[in-house]
């Protein structure tokens, strides 16, 4: 049986919140361990980012990198599998790995992200970043003075990403499968309508994503015709029909989840509803701006509440006589 690993934090995630989370973790000195399969969620495979400061223009796989390479500098370890079960013996927690790794953790910081939902069409996943996006905040501004874009999806999301898409492109189409807009809020459906160079497909869906990979996305063919087409010639397409929370183990461990918008339940320092548990970036409610600049600031702000809790911890132990660098195992009772 392999040794258990004892850290003060464990850092569920790969991503901005994560690798911020261990950044600062480091530097206050932490035993940190992060872990997570993927690496650099969301923004590593979001394509071109021009919104992040003091980084124009830079490819979310490059930025992420930037982001590794610095917590790589503090000797930062990673394990390259995701979180599969956590237990709790009073002060300490037991983590189990997918790849059978056992962690004894003071804290732990959640920053597992989101699962998208997609279209599940052929050339999806491949031309990611080459014509096909998921976040219209992010991409919107590369599509300027491009002749058309798409928008698939019913809800909020899509409708602001119309709007801010048809600021840039000649034409967006907004494809919708219902054959109305009902769920988003009266004031976007308003200014949707007022806006002459977005064009509304009810009752059609995508079907297939034309090009190649070397020209990357070129058009799209839709289940109705329209204007007498099924086929649209398209220089980007945004699937904007949602993401949904991973709550595998968030809802193991019972945190309060919020209930308007399935996400995990924080408070502005990113504590969760059990003690010595943190969650940052998309997993949360913590705010509604979705981007790798939130993720970061929260996986700071989480890192900064499991350092005073886990001080708060070894405080009480040296007050009953345990080392403070030692980690009583989970299986202890301590």
């Amino acid at each position: 049986m392999s040794e258990i690993k004892q850290v003060d934090v464990l850092i569920a995630g790969q991503g901005a919140a994560a690798f911020a989370a261990g950044l600062y973790a480091a530097r206050y000195q932490m035993s940190i361990l992060i872990a997570g399969e993927l690496f650099g969620g969301e923004t590593a495979i979001g394509g071109l980012i021009e919104n992040y400061p003091g980084q124009p223009d830079i490819d979310g796989f490059d930025l992420m990198m930037k982001f590794k390479d610095q917590i790589d500098k503090l000797d930062t370890p990673i394990a390259y599998s995701n979180l599969e079960s956590v237990t709790n013996n009073g002060d300490v927690f037991r983590a189990v790995l997918q790849d059978g790794t056992e962690i004894d953790a003071l804290s732990i910081i959640l920053a597992v992200g989101r699962e998208r939902r997609t279209l599940d069409l052929p050339n999806e996943t491949e031309w990611t970043g080459n014509g096909v996006s998921y976040c219209s905040t992010c991409d919107a501004p590369l599509y300027r003075n491009k002749d058309a874009a798409a928008v698939v999806g019913g809800g909020n999301a899509a409708v602001e990403g119309a709007i801010l898409l048809a600021r840039y492109a000649r034409t967006v189409y907004l494809v919708y499968r219902r054959d109305e807009l009902t769920r988003p809020d009266p004031i976007l459906l308003k200014v949707l309508e007022q806006t002459a160079n977005i064009k509304v497909l009810y009752s059609t869906e995508v079907t297939e994503l034309l090009g190649s990979d070397e020209t990357g996305l070129t058009g799209i063919r839709i289940s109705k015709q329209w204007e007498g087409q099924s086929e649209l010639s398209i220089d980007g397409l945004f699937v904007e029909a949602g993401a949904d929370p991973r709550l595998e183990i968030p809802k193991q461990i019972g945190l309060d989840i919020n209930s308007e918008t399935g996400e995990v339940h924080v408070d502005r320092n990113h504590r969760t509803s059990f003690e010595g548990i943190y969650a940052a970036g998309d997993l949360t409610d913590g705010t509604e701006l979705k981007q790798t600049i939130t993720a970061a600031s929260q996986g700071a702000i989480a890192a900064l509440s499991s350092y005073q809790y886990t001080m708060e911890v070894k405080a009480k132990w040296q007050d009953v006589g345990i080392s403070e660098t030692a980690i009583p195992s989970a299986s202890s009772g301590h």
